[in-house]
């Protein structure tokens, strides 16, 4: 799919990539972006009659977000049809800006160290009111930035975002009451897809895959277990089976590192669902000052929808079911995966983990045109890395670089070779084929 702007700029419904080859091809357009990638239009205007609904779908992670832009057709069931128009995928660096904030910190407090006579300042710092961590808000600001900037690209009319949770059986009966509240069309999703994300979709006890798993309890019900979430485990049927009632410690006496491993594993905190939960409420907040409706839903639907249309389980495709679907066609689009690379830093010294110069940067960041972070494509006519060779380029002060492809790093890449194809925007991008369109 490829996105379409008029002689103004202004978005018009995408096309097929074949059409845009022949617009291309006949001098009737012009590559305007190549990630994601955009032509313009010379000959035509906007056509607000021409427009259909498109609706951007969110599934927001803590590391990964997924995004689906669909065409709205008809409505089936109070739901409507969803065509898959594009899918991305955006990769977050929080663990990274965490891990630099944290040594940032070690250093500061080694050269307060070596400065005693300066009075400490860190009691003078106070939080406004809503403030997030700097890991959370960048969740929260790539993700609306990229919601910014698909819009300028497609016209889009609705958004949807994974928020909160639905009680659909409540709502088709108000009289309903105590623990019949779990046992709904949705119930126990919330659960187990939680289990699934946090087990690694695969048998505790014997690492299976690609087979039907079941809720097994670390320490049985029966010997005095809870159904606490940390009393939880994955297990295929075999294993659940010769487990049946004995506790894990029994269970796997034989093998003492499996046991000590899942019994970490059991205590692993939910830090992963907190930072969703911390920045869920904010991002929801930014996308309603967009002005468009937002529709919510809860995980357990988005897997719910899932299920029942048989759709594989990609962060991406998760997007496309969030919310009221009757059904969503198109799922064989490729995915665009955008991993957040930072704009580089003010730092020109790099320091060994004492916090003492080990080298320095040059001072220019941008070597013969080029800069780290720029698009490139390198044509090499001989030698042993003769081809073309496209990606992410890394700049080097004496003029030979390095090409970051989907292949892998091509080092030393000459920088005559090179051309830009488009401007470094603090991303890296690579494209990777869709899934198997689903059997109707």
């Amino acid at each position: 799919m490829v996105f379409v702007l008029d002689k103004r700029k202004k978005p018009l419904m995408p096309c097929e990539s074949k059409r845009a080859r022949k617009l291309l091809v006949s001098g009737r357009a012009r590559v305007h972006r190549l990630y994601p990638f955009t032509i313009r239009l010379t000959d035509r205007l906007i056509d607000d009659s021409s427009l259909q609904p498109l609706r951007l779908s969110l599934d927001p992670g803590s590391q990964t977000t997924g995004l689906a832009m669909s065409r709205i057709e008809v409505v089936r069931d109070d739901a409507p049809v969803m065509h898959i128009r594009f899918l991305m995928e955006l990769i977050h660096r929080g663990r990274l800006i965490s891990e630099k904030l944290t040594a940032r910190c070690g250093f500061r407090r080694r050269r307060r160290a070596q400065l005693r006579y300066r009075a400490p300042r860190f009691d003078n710092r106070t939080k406004p009111e809503g403030w997030l961590a700097p890991s959370l808000r960048h969740r929260v600001e790539t993700t609306a930035a990229w919601v910014t900037r698909l819009r300028r690209l497609a016209p889009i009319t609705h958004l949807a975002q994974e928020l909160v949770r639905f009680d659909m059986h409540l709502m088709r009966n108000p009289e309903i009451g105590g623990v019949q509240y779990q046992q709904g069309t949705l119930a126990g999703y919330e659960v187990r897809e939680y289990l699934l994300e946090k087990w690694g979709r695969a048998c505790a006890y014997c690492d299976a895959r690609d087979v039907p798993l079941e809720i097994d309890h670390v320490m049985p019900r029966a010997r005095g277990g809870s159904n606490r979430i940390d009393n939880l485990a994955l297990a295929c049927h075999p294993c659940n089976r010769r487990k049946d009632a004995s506790p894990v410690r029994m269970f796997l006496a034989h093998d003492p590192e499996r046991l000590a491993r899942i019994l970490r594993q059991v205590k692993t905190p939910l830090r992963d669902a907190s930072a969703v939960n911390a920045t869920r409420w904010v991002l929801f907040r930014r996308l309603c000052g967009t002005g468009l409706p937002v529709e919510t839903g809860s995980g357990g639907l988005t897997k719910f929808n899932r299920s029942k249309l048989g759709i594989p389980k990609t962060h991406a495709l998760d997007a496309a079911c969030v919310g009221k679907v009757s059904d969503v066609l198109g799922t064989a689009q490729p995915v665009l995966s955008v991993k957040c690379a930072g704009r580089g830093s003010h730092c020109r010294t790099r320091l060994d983990v004492h916090g003492f110069p080990r080298g320095y940067l040059t001072r220019d960041k941008r070597v013969k045109g080029f800069a780290t972070g720029d698009m490139v494509t390198a044509k090499v006519p001989n030698g042993i890395k003769a081809g073309i060779h496209a990606g992410r380029v890394a700049v080097r002060a004496s003029g030979s670089f390095n090409i970051q492809t989907n292949a892998g790093v091509v080092q030393g890449i000459s920088h005559r070779y090179c051309r830009v194809t488009q401007r470094a925007d603090g991303y890296g991008y690579s494209c990777s084929t869709g899934q198997p369109e689903r059997k109707a």
